[in-house]
């Protein structure tokens, strides 16, 4: 018996779906089982708190939502994210804590007892995962650089006089009648751009240039944190999330302090909340929302699944989904503060409206706009070097749990061979990683990032998502489901859940996926606009993930012994099956609705 069927609940072995007309779907108790000896745990259950919002909570959290926040209408926006959350992003959250807490397996082998067919989503959530780890690490080995550049008296992004500065350069702080153009440069944009990246060496994708030995060193310190935190498990992952974590919050509020403090930070706040009612009439700002959510709270890439499976089988997984989505949720609103006091202090020296200020996002918002406001406040050193700290640990915690996923799923795939070589496996993986990521610290590797974070996670990780949903939901069955939860928490989940997971999640992502794919954004950096042979190639990185769960479905349909009719039921009997199986939930719906 290989290590995950040791480690499956009994109630999970039972034949998959509609094998024949007369299968028996009723409730059956599910026997609690107690954790296995031969799989990892917690070993403080804030080990595993820690490290779900520290996964949660990332670099996303600091740079996308207070910019889709101003975007979309201020403080309106809070409205549609608030219904979002709810109705989408918390259900899905849930949903994955459950299934990795009882199955106790990762993303792969954990459909062997779901719906082996759909086995290629698990393939597919390890190949998108390592897309991310591609560019998501040279994001944090750029906060590194600067990191190393804040340790000096005058912060190099401070004036025009270095030799990486232009004739553009305009420096406005601590200057009167600075004339500000379109063409004008702060030195902190010029810093990133010219001496960071060095992208005014590369043509675009056709021509990236050489790698930055600088960026390639900063990288490889991150990979060795991220191995030595990895190597042997969640006991060792569980205690450096105490420090990664946590860490940020303190920053968070010492930089919040600092910006409520500085000249014109109310206009900032005023800008950030100020509401915009008409714009919830536009559907830009629902799918917006949507996206938003679904991307800060994380189901679908893998990591809820492996992190709760290390839990013990009686956790109160529905207490641990509530209280981390509230965390993750609420830093995300203070963030906006931290982010806009900065930018109202910003136009106020400049003498712009917000924004005018407030034009970047992304990674430009953390590393121009951010670090220009840093460097002309007093204690600039100071304040640099806690901030690009925070940034480093935020991207690590996140960076943890992707890899995580695929450790994860894929020893618990293939026990027999990699059960006791756990270090030599997570040494190879952090290599693979390092190689893939070299094209990302070329010159124009700003470019690589941009179109990996587009399409080699963008709708396919949505996608994704919504299978994962509805072969839950639709093939497992609500009511297998919920019978699971009763066996771990002693009760069945609400009809709320019920009816989320069957129906309003799916139709949150679906509504994602035809939204993004109906109105596709132009993609560009800075002054540069992709080629459309260059969205081509991200279109085909996209499908490299996805691909794999049809073709997976191919494989288990023409290798499964038997004829085509043998394999698969009439349709008759998967709708009697699928009828027994959520014959509770429809009458507790019809009850609801008549009563």
């Amino acid at each position: 018996m290989t290590r995950q069927d040791s480690a499956a609940p009994a109630g999970s072995l039972s034949v998959q779906g509609p094998s024949n007309p007369g299968y028996n779907t009723n409730p059956v108790p599910v026997p609690v089982i107690t954790q296995t000896d031969t799989r990892d745990k917690w070993s403080k259950k804030m080990d595993f708190l820690l490290s779900v919002i520290g996964f949660a909570v990332d670099l996303g959290n600091v740079w996308r939502f207070p910019y889709i926040c101003y975007q979309n209408g201020g403080g309106a926006f809070l409205i549609p994210y608030i219904v979002m959350a709810i109705f989408g992003g918390v259900p899905l959250f849930y949903m994955e804590l459950a299934l990795g807490q009882f199955h106790r397996t990762g993303a792969i082998s954990i459909w062997k007892h779901i719906c082996p067919i759909f086995k290629g989503i698990g393939y597919a959530i390890c190949v998108i995962s390592l897309y991310v780890s591609f560019y998501y690490n040279t994001i944090i080995a750029w906060a590194l650089f600067y990191f190393y550049s804040s340790f000096a008296s005058v912060l190099p992004w401070t004036n025009c006089d270095n030799a990486w500065n232009t004739e553009n350069c305009t420096n406005y702080f601590l200057k009167d009648n600075v004339t500000w153009n379109n063409y004008s440069r702060s030195p902190a944009e010029e810093f990133y751009t010219r001496n960071v990246l060095e992208i005014h060496k590369s043509d675009g994708l056709s021509n990236v240039g050489g790698v930055r030995w600088q960026l390639m060193l900063c990288l490889f310190l991150i990979f060795t944190i991220v191995y030595f935190s990895l190597w042997k498990g969640v006991k060792t992952s569980g205690k450096v999330v105490w420090v990664t974590a946590t860490l940020p919050y303190v920053v968070l509020f010492i930089l919040l302090i600092r910006g409520a403090t500085l000249p014109g930070a109310w206009k900032g706040v005023v800008f950030y909340l100020q509401p915009k009612w008409e714009k919830l009439f536009e559907t830009s700002v629902w799918v917006d929302a949507a996206a938003q959510i679904f991307f800060s709270l994380g189901p679908g890439f893998g990591v809820l699944l492996a992190l709760s499976s290390y839990n013990p089988f009686t956790n109160n997984c529905y207490r641990d989904a509530i209280v981390t989505s509230l965390v993750n949720c609420l830093t995300s609103f203070m963030s906006g503060f931290v982010i806009f006091t900065m930018l109202g202090y910003m136009a106020e020296k400049r003498n712009v409206n917000v924004e005018d200020v407030a034009r970047d996002k992304g990674p430009s918002l953390l590393f121009i706009t951010y670090p220009e406001a840093i460097a002309n406040m007093t204690g600039s050193t100071f304040f640099a070097i806690i901030f690009f700290v925070m940034m480093i640990t935020l991207g690590l915690d996140s960076t943890f749990g992707g890899l995580e996923a695929i450790i994860t799923a894929v020893m618990d795939e293939y026990p027999e061979y990699l059960a006791h070589r756990r270090e030599l496996f997570v040494l190879g993986l952090v290599v693979v990683c390092f190689l893939g990521s070299l094209s990302t610290l070329t010159n124009g590797g700003a470019y690589v990032v941009k179109l990996l974070e587009e399409f080699g996670v963008g709708s396919s990780i949505i996608a994704v998502g919504f299978l994962e949903a509805i072969a839950v939901s639709w093939f497992y069955g609500i009511t297998r489901f919920s019978n699971d939860i009763k066996s771990m928490l002693g009760y069945y989940p609400g009809l709320f859940w019920k009816v989320c997971w069957v129906a309003i999640s799916p139709a949150f992502l679906a509504y994602i996926i035809v939204s993004s794919l109906l109105k596709p954004a132009p993609l560009q950096l800075f002054d540069y606009k992709y080629p459309d042979w260059s969205i081509t190639v991200g279109y085909i990185i996209g499908a490299s993930s996805f691909m794999w769960i049809p073709i997976y479905m191919v494989y288990k349909l023409v290798w499964t012994p038997g004829s085509l009719k043998q394999v698969r039921p009439s349709n008759a009997a998967i709708l009697n099956w699928w009828l027994r199986c959520h014959q509770p939930l429809v009458v507790e719906m019809t009850m609801n609705l008549h009563f």
